[in-house]
């Protein structure tokens, strides 16, 4: 029962992001922060912070988890392995030049994995996913709500004009699917923005999507490796379980064996946890955290998408026809 007062307030404020997203056409996930900051007078109640603890922390681990009925290994074939390894290259390449730019401006090797990682990856869901395994300090929880924010800012933005762009670039339908999928942030503006351009746009960018979407498991993984040094205790990082479900429903699902109304329901019920995980960090966070963060958050996260767009421009332009 002590979670009910704070739970209730979480699912409330992602009820309102998902109504106003679906008749708005714009990212439900961006309300629910919004919303949910409205609420932060309350979260010092002791009967509201427990429930929106618990929708912050386990809501988003079951929300991660579900992703993994999005994957499998047979959409994957047919696309050959020039996109595989392009996609893995620009993922890495942003990611490692993201904590490059984050320690040479001061920022930090954490915040850098965080933006850069939610960058290269899937936007919002990449940084709930990469700050549940991130070692916790007191600025974890406002820089995921940062970065939560501008990769969905960014992400929107990029639904409307990089099908402008690529058009000017000349691109193919082929090649401009490939190159939103490759470097937008978030699946549903990848999902808005291909098929605004042609249906074989849009199979493209979901599956290079996709691709993106297999690699957070490994990209955790490492997380983990690479941070287990800063954890409390200097002890080394065990496999969560969230994780360890995310890949056991991707196998499973690569098998055929996971029927589609499951599927599906899974994928809608992931999306209702992880917008009311995103609305309880919205309730834990004021304002002023936000507005203290400076211009050096801002240009980092834009330096990280303006490198990952340009290095897929260049990488489909030489290697893809």
């Amino acid at each position: 029962m002590r979670l009910v007062r704070g739970l209730g307030l979480a699912l409330t404020v992602a009820a309102a992001a998902a109504f106003l997203g679906a008749h708005y056409g714009a990212p439900a996930m961006l309300f629910a922060l919004l919303i949910g900051m409205a609420f932060n007078f309350l979260v010092d109640d002791p009967a509201i912070r427990p429930g929106v603890d618990f929708a912050a922390s386990v809501c988003l681990r079951l929300g991660v988890a579900l992703l993994g009925v999005r994957l499998s290994w047979a959409d994957f074939q047919a696309l050959g392995p020039v996109p595989v390894i392009g996609v893995v290259s620009l993922v890495a390449v942003t990611i490692l030049a993201g904590i490059a730019l984050a320690r040479l401006m001061g920022r930090g090797a954490r915040l850098g994995m965080l933006t850069a990682g939610s960058v290269a990856i899937c936007g919002a869901s990449a940084a709930l996913a990469l700050a549940s395994v991130l070692p916790r300090d007191g600025r974890l929880e406002r820089d995921t709500l940062f970065t939560v924010v501008a990769v969905t800012t960014l992400s929107t933005i990029a639904m409307v004009a990089y099908p402008l762009l690529f058009a000017l670039l000349d691109a193919t339908d082929a090649q401009t699917g490939m190159l939103i999928g490759a470097t937008i942030h978030d699946v549903a503006q990848v999902v808005g923005a291909g098929y605004s351009v042609s249906q074989e746009a849009g199979d493209a960018a979901v599956m290079i999507k996709l691709m993106r979407v297999a690699l957070l498991p490994v990209v955790l993984v490492a997380v983990m490796v690479a941070f287990s040094r800063g954890t409390e205790g200097g002890g080394t990082v065990g496999l969560p379980w969230f994780l360890v479900a995310f890949v056991a429903l991707a196998a499973v699902n690569s098998f055929g064996a996971i029927p589609a109304p499951v599927a599906s329901v899974a994928e809608t019920a992931s999306r209702i946890l992880l917008i009311t995980a995103i609305a309880a960090l919205g309730i834990k966070t004021a304002l002023k955290q936000m507005t203290d963060l400076g211009a050096g958050y801002i240009v980092l996260i834009v330096a990280e998408t303006a490198l990952l767009l340009a290095m897929a421009i260049v990488a489909v332009k030489l290697f893809i026809v």
